[in-house]
């Protein structure tokens, strides 16, 4: 078998085989096909297409290029949760243990943040002494005593992925869904869980801009779980504007205390309340929407949730007092108050000129070896549909940083207000089974 055989083929629009896409991914990982080689089968997929058989085939062999973790020794089924990023978007620690406190195994690799999109694991970190990174034997050993954990990708798990996504990025060839969702699913069913949750995003803060490209995007992993006999499920959810109020790392697990102790944001719990009925479906602890919803609104009343919290956090040896003492989490020195100019009501708030000011203002990274200010970042006091006032707050900034004034202009024109409320701003939700 020859690469440019393969290349020729899917630039002239056929269908790859198994024996093909193997070929191509195992002597790739091995470093037996140059980058330049690699590249240019990236751009005919990208410009031709996969079809179903094709790229449910490469996610596969994607899967099996490195180690392949396997919890069934764990008893019930395990859990997953992925989205495909935003701002604010703090759901899988909220969620987490939600579903651990209801008997759910909540299995999770995480990544960092990037860009305008706050990552997992950056905000787990802002927890002092916590530790993302675990062992098989421990990652299993913590599923099965506290029900829950969140770790960063191990570095034998899906060395493929790795790869052809650092290549993607510097070929024009990130924006293809089926590279995509090949990359997303590859890594979720080599780390072990049994069902998948994936909350597509879409809008001003999501890689995905439309709501016919996030249906495209959640449907195609939808089918790589059927053509990989998993169960996997989508939400579509729009990211129009900041998920919950802060926008940074501790800011963010400042809100996520407050919401597990029943302080949350409408928007946030109501997500989470959603997803995790879903999620308890499909690890079969209760058959209909309602019971699940009702058990976990109880274990947030109860105090069960905020426990498990506690529990997890202390498992992976992050320091529980300030889960327990959240005002013992650094401020940043410069607290900067964003007022409003004109009475009227909030119709849209760009979330992507929020993420970038976070990152901007230190909380995030523009390239992957950038260091993050974990106290840094954005707290919104208005979402859209409320009114607001003239000269009433908007948001506040958070910053280590002496220069921030052209932060100040972007996120106040990133709310748009006007004397009445545009209701077709209302966010939408789609389900995909």
């Amino acid at each position: 078998m020859d690469i440019i055989e393969i290349i020729e083929k899917k630039r002239d629009g056929f269908e790859l085989n198994r024996e093909e896409i193997h070929y191509f991914i195992k002597n790739y990982v091995d470093n037996f096909i140059p980058d330049y080689q690699a590249s240019a089968l990236l751009m005919a997929i990208y410009l031709r297409g996969m079809s179903k058989k094709e790229i449910g085939i490469l996610t596969d062999e994607m899967r099996v290029s490195g180690e392949v973790w396997d919890l069934s020794m764990i008893p019930g089924l395990k859990l997953d949760k992925h989205s495909t990023g935003g701002v604010g978007d703090k759901v899988s620690l909220v969620l987490g243990p939600m579903i651990a406190s209801c008997g759910g195994k909540l299995a999770k690799m995480s990544g960092r943040g990037l860009g305008h999109t706050g990552g997992t694991l950056d905000k787990l970190e802002s927890i002092p002494g916590l530790d993302i990174h675990e062992t098989y034997e421990e990652f299993k050993n913590q599923i099965n005593t506290v029900g829950m954990a969140i770790i960063g990708q191990d570095t034998e798990i899906d060395p493929a992925d790795k790869k052809l996504y650092a290549l993607r990025d510097v070929t024009g060839t990130v924006s293809c869904i089926p590279l995509i969702a090949s990359s997303i699913m590859s890594k979720k069913l080599a780390s072990g869980a049994d069902c998948i949750l994936l909350d597509v995003k879409y809008g001003s803060g999501a890689f995905m801009k439309t709501i016919e490209d996030a249906k495209n995007l959640a449907q195609t992993m939808v089918d790589i779980g059927k053509e990989l006999n998993k169960d996997v499920k989508a939400e579509i959810t729009d990211m129009d504007q900041p998920l919950g109020f802060a926008v940074g790392n501790n800011l963010e697990i400042k809100e996520v205390i407050n919401t597990l102790k029943g302080n949350g944001p409408k928007d946030l719990i109501e997500l989470c309340l959603e997803s995790g009925a879903i999620m308890l479906q499909q690890g079969k602890i209760f058959d209909n929407e309602i019971d699940a919803k009702n058990a976990l609104i109880e274990n947030i009343k109860n105090g069960k949730a905020f426990d498990k919290f506690k529990e997890f956090i202390k498992a992976q040896k992050g320091d529980v007092s300030y889960i327990e003492n959240p005002e013992k989490f650094p401020v940043a020195k410069n607290v900067i108050e964003i007022h409003s100019p004109k009475t009227g009501f909030v119709n849209k708030i760009n979330a992507l000129a929020i993420g970038k000011g976070s990152m901007e203002l230190g909380g995030g990274r523009e390239k992957i070896e950038d260091e993050i200010d974990m106290s840094a970042g954005i707290i919104l006091n208005k979402k859209i549909g409320d009114s607001v006032k003239e000269g009433e707050l908007l948001a506040t900034l958070y910053t280590n940083k002496e220069e921030y004034s052209h932060v100040e202009k972007n996120v106040l024109e990133a709310f748009e207000i006007d004397d009445k409320f545009d209701e077709s701003n209302i966010s939408k939700k789609i389900s995909i089974n």
